[in-house]
């Protein structure tokens, strides 16, 4: 599905995000594991959740949707997974089958996972790498590339020094740690996301911080619980994004996760010279959460690098958007995860602005962007990168002219139903 969009005079209203998307994999497959039935309010309705929802059926687990946003999961314990018949299909999300993968090399059967042409164009060597020194037996095709077949149990516990920040690494061997003989800990150069600490201990996992290093014990049981799960931040940036370069332009969020390694582009908008405000600070599901008020103001340029980086690297692509509404240089560094991404980011940034007249540099690891410029509608590609497709839409509001971006509906990956919402707050008719 394509996306036909033309610059705004305004944006302005109220809104609510999706649950948020790591928050909701980790509160499935945590309640898949535990004993007894779990409650998870709030989760995320997008495909990438589904293909999470998906793979857990495929092993047993009985997941069943009541109010909206809202399943009940019978818990088979950590030991009651069964095989699957058949390939598990994690289709576009490279959290499924990161995550899942550490669960799976604890299981005493083989297991075939995979996903569709783009994800199977991720490398996983991140993940294959621990998860072999820790005892399981990973095969995946040339590069490291799923599909992958996973032959696990015998694991033994060891500490890990992850090269790159990366939660989904991290929590991929602290997830096999669960299924391992003795102590498993992982050490960070920088701080990732921390959402699987925190929730394994709402599911009654000791979990042991010190500094950048993380540890658990094997053999410890996950209890059920209920999870409510706050709006996505990542989601949150593109209306945060749209109220900060159109003039006049203003958003509250509602219900909004604010944990501190996710909540850095709000930070860095403040920065540049939006207006950003937090309100009704408060706790859900062990994250802060609050409601977010963002509004327009005069944007400067900055550098964006260092430990700041793994807290807004899915906002990477709309943040340089912004930069090109910014006055002066905005240099966006160490970002070379980009490249691994549902499409190599960088590069699709790079092209996508430079097709609407923006001043931009593609660097081995980030980008130059120089502004502020008057964008150009022009006809972009999504590369089936719901980030992608969402940050275009951004610039396509502050753009003069008609934008057509391909292959939109990748939107549906994290966010259903993001272009009417985007719409209706820019006053834009279908």
């Amino acid at each position: 599905m394509n996306e036909i969009l033309s610059g705004a005079k305004k944006f302005s209203g109220r809104l609510s995000v999706p649950g948020d998307k790591s928050i909701s994999h980790r509160a499935l497959m945590f309640s898949a594991v535990a004993r007894g039935t779990s409650v998870i309010r709030g989760l995320s309705g997008g495909r990438d959740v589904a293909s999470t929802t998906g793979c857990l059926r495929s092993l047993g687990v009985e997941i069943s949707a009541g109010e909206p946003d809202t399943v009940t999961v019978r818990g088979v314990g950590k030991n009651g997974l069964r095989r699957p018949v058949g390939e598990l299909d994690a289709g576009n999300s490279g959290t499924t089958i990161r995550l899942l993968s550490g669960i799976l090399a604890g299981q005493d059967f083989p297991t075939r996972i995979s996903g569709d042409r783009y994800l199977c164009q991720r490398p996983m060597g991140r993940i294959i790498e621990p998860l072999e020194r820790m005892g399981a037996r990973i095969s995946a095709q040339a590069g490291g590339k799923p599909p992958l077949t996973i032959d696990g149990g015998g694991l033994e516990g060891i500490r890990y020094s992850l090269p790159v920040a990366s939660a989904q690494v991290k929590s991929c061997v602290l997830l096999a740690g669960l299924y391992a003989r003795g102590r498993t800990t992982v050490a960070e150069k920088v701080a990732s996301r921390d959402h699987t600490e925190r929730l394994l201990s709402l599911f009654g996992v000791e979990v042991r911080k010190a500094g950048l290093e993380v540890s658990l014990e094997g053999g410890a049981e996950l209890e059920a619980a209920e999870v409510r799960v706050p709006g996505d931040p990542s989601s949150a940036a593109f209306f945060a994004a749209a109220a900060a370069i159109l003039s006049g332009g203003e958003v509250r969020i509602d219900n909004l996760c604010l944990n501190p390694t996710r909540a850095a582009f709000f930070e860095v908008l403040e920065k540049m010279g939006a207006s950003v405000k937090r309100m009704n600070e408060r706790s859900q599901a062990g994250e802060p959460v609050a409601d977010l008020l963002v509004g327009s103001g005069k944007l400067t340029g900055c550098r964006v690098d260092g430990a700041i980086l793994p807290s807004l690297i899915d906002e990477v692509p709309v943040l340089a958007v912004v930069a090109s509404q910014a006055e002066g240089l905005t240099r966006i560094c160490e970002a070379s995860e980009l490249r691994v991404k549902e499409t190599d980011r960088l590069k699709a940034v790079h092209e996508n602005l430079t097709r609407m007249g923006a001043v931009v540099r593609e660097l081995p690891d980030g980008l130059e962007i120089e502004g502020p410029v008057r964008l150009k509608g022009a006809r972009l590609e999504s590369y089936g990168d719901h980030r992608i497709a969402m940050a275009f839409a951004v610039a396509a509001l502050a753009a003069e002219g008609e934008t057509l971006i391909e292959d939109a509906g990748c939107a549906d990956i994290s966010f259903p139903g993001f272009f009417p919402l985007l719409r209706e707050l820019s006053g834009l008719a279908r």
